[in-house]
């Protein structure tokens, strides 16, 4: 297998990938990002979190523009997993509003985005919907 390198320092691949936030110690707040002290309160002690790898999507819209080379249109979303807001694609899924809407259960995956030279893979995530549109029923 070749090596692989997850894309943010947040994703943990492995047998089982998910994301990990660094949450305060003093106030809960939960942050994706090294941070020296809390945006919250100020505290400056955090302890690592596993992150819920199901959520449901709060916000999302339908990317039709973007830099020249992304293929668009793509669905970018906030997806609430356990209290934690992440920010990711909605991936395996059509991008309209016929098969995205506010409340779908989503969960993470995985999934390459290139190869350098030495045979390096880099993993990105997004989050799939845990019913196939095709059996969603439209909900």
């Amino acid at each position: 297998m070749a090596k692989q390198v997850p894309l943010v320092d947040y994703l943990q691949l492995g047998e089982q990938p998910h994301l990990t936030a660094h949450r305060c110690v003093d106030c809960g707040a939960r942050y994706f990002d090294r941070r020296n002290a809390c945006a919250s309160c100020f505290g400056d002690r955090f302890v690592e979190e596993t992150v819920a790898t199901e959520g449901e999507v709060r916000a999302f819209t339908i990317v039709t523009f973007a830099a020249p080379g992304v293929p668009v249109p793509f669905v970018a979303a906030v997806i609430d997993c356990g209290g934690v807001s992440v920010r990711a694609n909605l991936v395996h899924v059509e991008p309209d509003a016929d098969h995205v809407h506010l409340g779908m259960k989503v969960r993470l995956v995985t999934f390459p985005i290139g190869t350098d030279d030495d045979g390096v893979e880099a993993i990105a995530f997004g989050f799939e919907p845990l019913v196939p549109a095709a059996t969603a029923g439209g909900a």
